[in-house]
């Protein structure tokens, strides 16, 4: 499940001035409850629960800041509990020149593989510079995103009426070596007279006035053999004009997780001076 790590933070390719590097994007911190949905195939689960948080800052000007965590405890029905503790930063310059990201995931409170480095665009291309969990330096195309540019690609296109959207994109996770191709789907907009009910986005002043979209965005790995490929991993949810996202469902093939937004807390607005 820790591939999941800032999909819900992030998606015309080049660079874009930093004024315009993420129109409208809110300052905020959510929670969101996660529960099995559905399993099936080689890795039938009983039950899902856990949470994830996630805390995003920043402006066009002095960058965007992620802090997320997810844990997530699986039980297969057979006396067999994982406990996954995935805890991430991330930080991305404004107009997206510049990705900083670690990373460390605990199983049943036993580290594993920390992941350290940073992405830089120049000259043409990305430059990916690892420290952990080994020193290592490659080279990927200039046109990967990285995920707070993701978002704002995503919103853009919502914007504009556009229904999909194909993307490569980088965010540091895994060992830090992995490269996805995505498509977004995007549906007809949600207006905002119709307001969301059942979980922390109801009442919010911040959201008043704002549409929103369902967005499912799916993730293929771009080292796999060319051909019709099965997404590593897919999520929607239901993305506001200002990058809020609720109602999140995380596909994983051989099982489906919900994840219910149970706070939300909209942080003062620091925009650019």
């Amino acid at each position: 499940m820790a591939a999941v790590l800032l999909a819900a933070a992030g998606t015309g390719l080049g660079t874009v001035p930093a004024a315009e590097a993420a129109p409208g994007l809110v300052a905020h911190r959510a929670v969101y409850d996660l529960k099995l949905v559905r399993s099936q195939g080689k890795r039938t689960l009983q039950s899902v629960r856990g949470r994830i948080l996630y805390d995003f800052s920043g402006n066009a000007c002095d960058g965007f800041v992620l802090q997320f965590r997810q844990v997530s405890e699986l039980d297969n029905g057979e006396g067999k509990v994982a406990v996954s503790d995935l805890r991430a930063s991330t930080w991305e310059e404004g107009a997206a020149k510049s990705f900083r990201f670690s990373s460390q995931n605990y199983i049943n409170n036993r580290a594993g593989d920390m992941v350290d480095g940073k992405a830089e665009r120049r000259d043409g291309k990305v430059t990916v510079s690892l420290v952990k969990p080994k020193e290592a330096t490659f080279d990927a195309d200039a046109g990967l995103v990285f995920p707070t540019e993701h978002m704002r690609r995503v919103l853009d296109a919502a914007r504009d009426g556009k229904t999909l959207l194909e993307l490569p994109v980088y965010d540091g996770s895994e060992t830090g070596q992995k490269l996805y191709q995505t498509l977004t789907v995007i549906g007809a907009p949600i207006g905002p007279e119709s307001r969301p009910e059942g979980d922390a986005t109801a009442g919010q002043a911040a959201l008043e006035g704002l549409r929103r979209w369902p967005v499912t965005i799916s993730y293929f790995d771009r080292a796999a053999a060319q051909g019709e490929q099965t997404p590593v991993y897919s999520i929607a949810f239901q993305l506001f004009e200002n990058g809020v996202s609720r109602a999140l469902r995380l596909d994983y093939g051989d099982f489906v997780v919900s994840g219910e937004m149970s706070q939300l807390d909209i942080k003062p607005d620091r925009s650019c001076p």
